[in-house]
């Protein structure tokens, strides 16, 4: 499969390698997440004058008419700059909200301002109980008159202090875990009865918990139609974990080369320790890797222009899934051949790895993913053990092997094999005999 890009993509791509390499080297970015807001709101306003901001939205409402390819481009960049910018808060998350279910009127106020950088948005979903079941929603929103009264509770929702508004799902019908009877509404970030607890992330990002204490919102800033949000949170979950798929994409690719080039240039024994074989072959899986990642964002980004939401889904899921134990492995390979210094703070390679930690968390882990449980309403029990493992360990094992098959197994099915090779298919049939003579 023929993977280059085309003639115009070529040209967006250097345009965002140039523009970042200039203004977003790692001592600039250290003293911009130093900053109250953790980011600059200047390199914001270039962002959108170069037009990175506008190519997420269609022409008709003001934006450039990019798709899903496109944000793969810039998120791989930003990734590889670790740019804390709220792109994916405002642009991918919010704005993308906004263009799939806000009316015409809300569409004209919003995607203009938000792609000429003058708005900042986020979006307020998650909650405490939740673990990543997006129809788990306790936020409740009921009718007062001829406005709506907002109580609840909503958490790490990503720059959050710096947004200008906040898209907020609440329950407006059913009960928790139900997925019909959801609603979304545009709620300003100071109005009365909206409290926010912001912190800085693991990744030196900025979020905050927020606290909706009786806030009235008018009908007027409902989004869609009521109760019926649903698909699309689902549409925007899947966008945002296509778009961090590509961010990882490019800290895994920018971690490969650091780390190459320290294989060539550290010498031990009298010469760079590129040269030890053992080296080498970590070096070379790190590399397939990378280019396995790179095929499974391609996977999640083309799954985005699909017909079939249920589809959609599965294959951004199988793509997350495989990106996050990737971007792991690689990871943990480039801090430990660099040695200390690699989990020093003045080493780019930790926050590299900070950053795919963080991206692994949000939205769904590499666990969550790989069960499919984006693909079922209701949220299965993880076991008396609790967190992401919680039955193998009660059985006295990791699941790490088991995982690892499924894996496998959701990767193949993504990219539409329906069959495994023969050798392969011999060992599984091999691995059922096994278990079913152990039964």
């Amino acid at each position: 499969m023929n993977f280059s890009l085309a003639e115009e993509r070529v040209l967006l791509q250097d345009t965002v390698r140039r523009f970042l390499g200039n203004e977003y080297t790692f001592e600039k970015r250290r003293s911009r997440i130093a900053s109250p807001e953790g980011f600059s709101r200047d390199i914001w306003k270039q962002i959108a004058d170069l037009g990175l901001i506008g190519i997420a939205f269609r022409e008709a409402d003001g934006g450039l008419g990019g798709d899903a390819f496109d944000t793969l481009i810039v998120m791989e960049l930003i990734g590889r700059s670790l740019v804390t910018e709220p792109y994916l808060a405002t642009v991918v998350l919010a704005g993308g909200i906004i263009a799939d279910a806000g009316n015409e009127a809300q569409r004209a106020e919003w995607i203009p301002a938000i792609g000429a950088g003058e708005k900042l948005l986020t979006f307020a979903h998650g909650e405490p109980a939740a673990r990543y079941a997006a129809s788990h929603v306790e936020t409740r929103a009921r009718r007062d008159g001829a406005r709506w009264r907002i109580d609840g509770f909503k958490s790490v929702v990503l720059n959050a202090a710096s947004a200008d508004a906040i898209v907020v799902s609440a329950r407006t019908a059913g009960d928790v875990g139900d997925r019909n009877g959801i609603s979304l509404f545009l709620v300003d970030r100071d109005a009365p009865g909206v409290k926010l607890r912001p912190y800085a992330t693991q990744d030196s990002g900025r979020a905050a918990d927020v606290t909706l204490t009786s806030v009235m919102v008018d009908d007027a800033r409902r989004l869609g139609e009521a109760g019926a949000a649903m698909p699309v949170i689902d549409s925007a979950l899947d966008r945002a974990n296509a778009a961090l798929c590509a961010e990882a994409l490019g800290i895994i690719d920018a971690m490969n080369e650091a780390t190459l080039e320290y294989l060539k240039t550290r010498r031990q024994f009298g010469q760079p320790i590129g040269r030890f074989q053992a080296l080498q072959h970590r070096m070379a899986d790190m590399t397939i890797k990378a280019v396995e990642a790179r095929s499974m964002a391609i996977v999640a980004a083309a799954a985005m222009a699909g017909k079939d939401p249920r589809e959609r889904t599965r294959r951004v899921s199988a793509a997350k899934a495989f990106i996050g134990q990737a971007a792991r492995f690689v990871g943990q390979q480039a801090i430990q051949l660099h040695g200390a210094i690699g989990v020093t703070d003045e080493l780019i390679v930790s926050h590299w790895f900070k950053r795919l930690t963080m991206i692994n968390a949000t939205f769904g882990d590499a666990d969550f993913h790989l069960e499919g449980r984006r693909l079922h309403a209701p949220r299965r029990p993880r076991g008396a053990h609790g967190g992401r493992n919680g039955r193998a360990q009660a059985r006295g094992g990791t699941g790490a092997g088991r995982g690892s098959r499924r894996l496998a197994q959701f990767s193949r099915r993504a990219h539409g094999a329906r069959a495994l090779p023969g050798e392969a298919a011999a060992a599984v049939r091999s691995g059922r005999r096994d278990r079913r003579r152990r039964a």
